[in-house]
């Protein structure tokens, strides 16, 4: 289970992937009584802190199509957790490079035996301009 660093227990937290179920009623026994799996989600309305997206033993075309969805459900403050399976360094960039494309930063990263997650904040909406 991924520990979520920084991440309060009042968060609103949507799960997504083919174990949606399960890891969301794994977050309730451990106190995160605000997750939600994307079968009881609710419409898209920025309403989640968190999103976590287990895409293991899944294709990247299918996550793609998952996180063009799923992007509507995040707060403009939200945070994005991309789990996939464990891959070939040019994998990783084209994960990144998919988030970017969506308006996220890739803050952090970590590689398991199990899969690689990737932690992804949005971009600044309106970035504060420096004074000349």
């Amino acid at each position: 289970m991924i520990a979520f660093a920084g991440c309060s227990k009042q968060h609103r937290i949507l799960v997504a992937g083919s174990r949606a179920v399960e890891l969301m009623l794994e977050l309730h026994r451990r106190g995160y009584a605000r997750a939600a799996a994307t079968a009881n989600c609710g419409h898209p309305a920025g309403q989640y802190g968190v999103a976590l997206v287990d895409w293991r033993r899944r294709t990247f075309k299918t996550l793609e199509v998952a996180l063009d969805w799923l992007v509507e459900f995040l707060s403009p403050t939200g945070v994005l957790v991309v789990w996939v399976d464990p891959q070939k360094a040019s994998a990783n960039e084209t994960l990144r490079l998919s988030l970017e494309g969506r308006g996220f930063v890739v803050e952090d990263g970590t590689v398991h035996e199990c899969g690689c997650a990737v932690l992804a904040r949005r971009r600044e909406m309106n970035p504060i301009r420096k004074a000349a």
